[in-house]
């Protein structure tokens, strides 16, 4: 590849390159995604500076993935919550850092980082004269259009996604559910704009989870051999709907009374869910792990991975778990049916439907067989399409088709 302008014999130089800009790299799937592809696409000719702001209280960080040798620039103005000047300040930062760094491409990854970091390329892109403009993506790993706010402050946020559209050169949504919220419901974007890119994740871990590996799972854990266990992962926040999974484990637990249900992740809802917990008799059952870094242990312990979520992009914990071998049962929300996209691989039941996400989990609880022969096939079906090196694959086929525009 031909050297850019820069100092000759510097790699930063000899490659295309690119400002990477997420919001927080809390624990999830953009944050994994951000911080693998920073690194990943260098040997496809893309040199990346990846821009990231602050963790929320209660948010598990995600930033061991980035290795020494990564490109990273702090924004601490940067952050989820709405703050006129904290967000003024965050733009202004990320302007000076683009004039600073001259890329090729600006690609911004959340909500947040999707508002300031297209404004700032936008912003870039108008001192740049004659010379060739920063190219513009934007990846929906989900969307805060349905679950979050009320409806003029919803309005408010499509009217802002239709305006930022128009600055970009791409729109990469990770599931099909997802485009046909952002393009048929809401209008936003135009057709030709859209790219189709599912996550890709490093799930050899999850994958080579075995037997023994189980059982040692059960031993760390502290969990008796033969007791049922039902998991779920994420940040205890309201959009997750953590007392629907309290709910349906108090349902389930009528038919099977010495079952175990682990709750891994942390937040702000923390304190209230285990209050809750104690006030409908779950609590000698239910086990708060906070984040945990040993997950494939986690997911290997587990007979029934259970997703009780309002909204859901891509759900980055149901793929790991059915990678191990373990069904899951979840709401059919969002990007969810695109993962659980036949019975084979797992069962969905309506968003707050107890009775039916409950009924789901002890059929499988009550059929070791089908419960089996489900992990199975939920493993091949998402090491089939969520692999690391198709994402990677992909994302550089994408930067070239732009970077090759006149």
């Amino acid at each position: 590849m031909a050297k850019l302008n820069g100092m000759a014999g510097d790699p930063l130089h000899t490659k295309h390159r690119v400002a990477r800009v997420i919001t927080r790299l809390n624990i999830g799937g953009p944050s994994i995604q951000a911080a693998r592809l920073t690194s990943a696409l260098s040997d496809h000719g893309y040199a990346t500076r990846l821009f990231h702001g602050r963790l929320g209280a209660g948010e598990g960080d995600m930033s061991y993935l980035l290795d020494g040798s990564a490109d990273v620039v702090f924004v601490p103005t940067l952050s989820r919550p709405v703050s006129p000047l904290n967000d003024l300040r965050a733009l202004v930062r990320l302007y000076r850092e683009l004039r600073r760094y001259q890329p090729h491409l600006v690609h911004t990854h959340m909500a947040k980082a999707g508002l300031l970091g297209r404004l700032a390329a936008t912003a870039y892109n108008l001192t740049r004269g004659s010379a060739p403009r920063a190219r513009i993506v934007h990846t929906y790993h989900g969307h805060v259009l349905e679950g979050y706010f009320g409806a003029a402050t919803t309005a408010m946020i499509v009217t802002f996604e239709r305006l930022l559209a128009r600055t970009s050169d791409a729109i990469i949504a990770i599931s099909p559910q997802i485009r046909r919220d952002l393009l048929d419901g809401f209008h936003i974007g135009r057709d030709e704009q859209y790219r189709l890119v599912p996550l890709g994740f490093d799930l050899k871990s999850f994958a080579d989870t075995g037997d023994q590996a189980r059982v040692d799972a059960r031993r760390a854990l502290d969990l008796p051999a033969g007791v049922p266990v039902i998991t779920t992962v994420g940040r205890l926040t309201a959009i997750k709907q953590h007392r629907l999974f309290l709910d349906t484990v108090k349902q389930v637990a009528l038919k099977h009374p010495a079952l175990v249900a682990l709750i891994v992740g942390d937040g702000e809802l923390r304190t209230d869910l285990e209050a809750y917990a104690g006030a409908i008799g779950m609590a000698e059952r239910v086990r708060f792990l906070g984040w945990r870094r040993d997950l494939a242990t986690v997911y290997g312990a587990t007979d029934v991975f259970l997703l009780t979520s309002r909204n859901e992009g891509t759900p980055v914990a149901l793929i790991e778990a059915m990678a191990t071998a373990v069904p899951g049962v979840s709401t059919n929300v969002g990007g969810v049916k695109d993962v659980i996209n036949s019975p084979r691989v797992g069962l969905l039941a309506a968003d707050g439907d107890v009775a039916g996400l409950a009924t789901a989990v002890i059929q499988l609880l009550d059929n070791a067989g089908e419960r089996s022969a489900m992990g199975a096939a939920a493993r091949t079906a998402v090491l089939g399409r969520y692999g690391f090196d198709r994402l990677v694959g992909e994302i550089a086929q994408l930067y070239g088709d732009l970077l090759a525009r006149p």
